[in-house]
């Protein structure tokens, strides 16, 4: 977990900017309370906490679950849009982690640039959590884990099979098996592969180019969006450098038959994937997107653990 302190109370700061903060044991602490959680446990409880949700990105999932999240955790949570702060324009990453600080209790906040994050945490005096960025999503990574825990009942020795772009949820997942001790292979056109910076940490994560070769008998086939927000200019290049990339029923049969399919929302039916696949008995996305909110009620009882 990344700190920086909190000079007026000498206290340190969790924050979460990347799944590489977190060590196996806090990661598998972290699932265990998402788990439990999810099975009806007993919520922590964070009355009186406020989250500031700090978004230059539209979103679904993220922006729900963590409303949700923080009113079943009996804390509140305020939802600021990118005209309401225009961060880095209207007004600097600094200014506004200053800002906040001093009306709320955590930011969790989805940026374009992962500098961004970077600079929040920096000058927060509360913890912020990477909600997405373009480097990574690690949040969607907890929520992944779960999902496959809770389907083959352990993560040690399971193989997965990312098929795509190597973009921020690419990067997460690799890191995050990684440091759980899956089987990751990521499958990309050239051009399109994970960052260096993601093969440096995550080790021994397996890419090729061929997606066929990575899906070889994998317990779980992933992918995600061809051109990602922001991308969307880049969409016509980038549907002809993914040509044969499309996890469609020929591409699960080489996977185990007990495989599982994942997508972390929201789907192209017939770029990324084909409908047969994702609307069929072995995808488990919708699955997948409730354990956003278990993974990040988990999340926020763990950044103020030590408050508590």
């Amino acid at each position: 977990m990344v700190y920086f302190t909190r000079p007026e109370l000498a206290l340190p700061i969790r924050h979460l900017l990347s799944i590489s903060d977190l060590s196996p044991q806090v990661l598998e602490r972290i699932l265990d309370s998402a788990m439990a959680l999810k099975e009806g446990a007993a919520a922590p409880q964070v009355a009186g906490k406020t989250l500031a949700l700090v978004f230059e990105k539209p979103s679904l999932r993220t922006r729900v679950s963590f409303h949700v999240a923080m009113r079943q955790l009996a804390g509140d949570c305020i939802y600021l849009s990118p005209p309401e702060v225009g961060l880095g324009e209207r007004e600097t990453a600094p200014d506004v982690a200053r800002v906040l600080s001093r009306y709320v209790d955590a930011i969790a906040a989805r940026t374009f640039d992962h500098s961004t994050v970077e600079e929040l945490a920096q000058y927060s005096s509360v913890p912020v959590i990477n909600a997405l960025s373009e480097t990574e999503h690690p949040c969607q990574a907890l929520a992944d884990l779960l999902t496959i825990r809770e389907r083959m009942g352990r993560l040690k020795g399971v193989s997965v099979a990312f098929i795509g772009d190597g973009n921020n949820v690419a990067n997460s997942l690799a890191i995050a098996g990684s440091i759980m001790g899956m089987d990751v292979r990521v499958a990309s056109p050239e051009g399109y592969e994970l960052t260096p910076e993601t093969r440096a940490i995550a080790g021994d994560v397996k890419t090729t180019g061929d997606p066929l070769e990575a899906a070889d008998g994998a317990d779980v086939v992933y992918t995600d969006v061809w051109a990602s927000m922001g991308q969307e200019g880049e969409a016509s290049q980038r549907r002809e450098a993914f040509a044969g990339f499309t996890v469609d029923a020929n591409m699960m049969a080489r996977a185990k038959p007990d495989a599982i399919f994942m997508h972390d929302l929201p789907a192209h039916r017939g770029e990324e994937v084909a409908a047969e696949v994702i609307d069929g008995p072995q995808s488990v996305v919708f699955d997948q997107a409730e354990n956003r909110l278990h993974a990040q009620k988990a999340v926020i009882a763990y950044v103020f653990e030590d408050e508590a």
